[in-house]
């Protein structure tokens, strides 16, 4: 097999991220009824409870925490934190639509070259964070052949602060 430097594992896609949970129940219903996903078959011989969920070309598979009430309890929405993106058709209509549910979200711009991209953030029931974004705003253009270039203390002193965003969370 000759050797591919760019894709060494020869990788084709991102296939699954697989996420611990207090409740399966409570976050397929948010996995389902916020993000659109849509509940698939799980091979029967697993052992443990859980749930997988496919949508937007990725799946996400659900695993129920041994021990619920250790796993931590995220507040604060950071948007430097592990998170997953979502890229989103309407900016407003998600703002409106996290705020009807009752959603607490943080907004936060990024700009490059004159482009902006505009990223809201928020937790699913466990504290993970999900951002919608209309990041397709912002080409990809592989750095072939030039430096990595990281955010700098500079870039990252002239960015603005998240707006953080309070709506009173209503339980179903």
């Amino acid at each position: 097999m000759k050797e591919n430097k760019g894709n060494p594992l020869h990788l084709s896609s991102l296939n699954h991220i697989s996420l611990v949970c207090k409740s399966v129940d409570e976050s397929t219903h948010f996995y389902q009824d916020i993000l659109g996903f849509v509940p698939v078959r799980r091979p029967g011989s697993f052992k443990f409870d859980g749930a997988w969920l496919f949508g937007h070309g990725i799946g996400i598979h659900l695993l129920q925490s041994e021990d619920p009430q250790s796993l931590p309890k995220k507040t604060v929405i950071n948007p430097k934190d592990n998170h997953i993106s979502f890229q989103c058709e309407s900016m407003g209509m998600v703002e409106k639509k996290l705020t009807d549910m009752g959603i607490d979200w943080v907004r936060q711009r990024v700009e490059e070259g004159g482009t902006y991209v505009h990223q809201l953030f928020f937790h699913d029931p466990d504290g993970f964070m999900i951002e919608i974004c209309d990041c397709d705003n912002i080409p990809v253009i592989p750095l072939a052949g030039e430096m990595v270039r990281s955010c700098s203390r500079l870039n990252l002193q002239q960015q603005p602060q998240p707006q953080q965003i309070h709506v009173p969370v209503v339980q179903p």
